[in-house]
C-alpha cells in the first residue's frame, strides 16, 4: 500500500513539474520571444528606395509579409505605377519570393533563405536583413553596404 502511495506521488509530482515548465516555455514565448512576435501577416506601410540622385524616395506601393512559427516566410510588393520596371527583386513592379528563416534576436537581424522567387537569380540566396520591433511596426533593411533601402509594415 505505501509503496503505492508513494508511486503515485511520485507520478503527480511528475505531472506537476511538466505543467510548470511547459507553461514557463509558453509565456516566455508570448512575452519574449521577437519569433513569437513577428509571427503572423503584415501590411506593408512604406517602402523607400534610393532614386536616380541617391536620396532614398518613398515608393507608391502595397504589399503583405507573412511569417509563420515554424519558420517559413513571404513577401509581395506590387508598385502601383503600371509601367515600373525591374529590380534585382522585381519584375514589372512585382516582388514575390518565399522560403525559410532563421533568426538571431541578439543581433536583430534575420536570414531569408530564398526557395522561390519571382527573379529567379534570388533563388538559392541567403538574404541577411536588419530588424526592428517597435509596438505595431517592423521596419526591415538590408545589411548590405551596397543597398539603401527601408521597408516599413504594420499588424492590425
Amino acid at each position: 500500500m505505501k509503496k503505492r502511495i508513494s508511486i503515485s506521488m511520485a507520478f503527480l509530482m511528475m505531472a506537476t513539474v511538466s505543467l510548470s515548465l511547459a507553461h514557463a516555455r509558453r509565456k516566455q514565448a508570448a512575452s519574449g520571444s521577437d519569433r513569437a512576435a513577428l509571427t503572423g501577416a503584415w501590411r506593408l506601410v512604406s517602402l523607400e528606395q534610393p532614386a536616380a540622385d541617391g536620396i532614398l524616395h518613398r515608393v507608391n506601393c502595397s504589399g503583405l509579409l507573412v511569417y509563420t512559427s515554424d519558420g517559413h516566410m513571404s513577401v509581395q510588393v506590387m508598385d502601383a505605377d503600371p509601367a515600373a520596371g525591374a529590380s534585382s527583386y522585381s519584375r514589372g513592379g512585382y516582388e514575390a519570393s518565399f522560403g525559410t528563416f532563421d533568426l538571431d534576436q541578439n543581433g536583430h537581424t534575420f536570414t531569408f533563405h530564398v526557395e522561390g522567387a519571382l527573379v529567379r537569380t534570388l533563388v538559392g540566396q541567403d538574404l541577411l536583413r536588419a530588424y526592428e520591433l517597435n509596438g505595431r511596426q517592423l521596419t526591415v533593411k538590408s545589411t548590405n553596404p551596397g543597398e539603401h533601402w527601408r521597408v516599413v509594415w504594420e499588424r492590425d
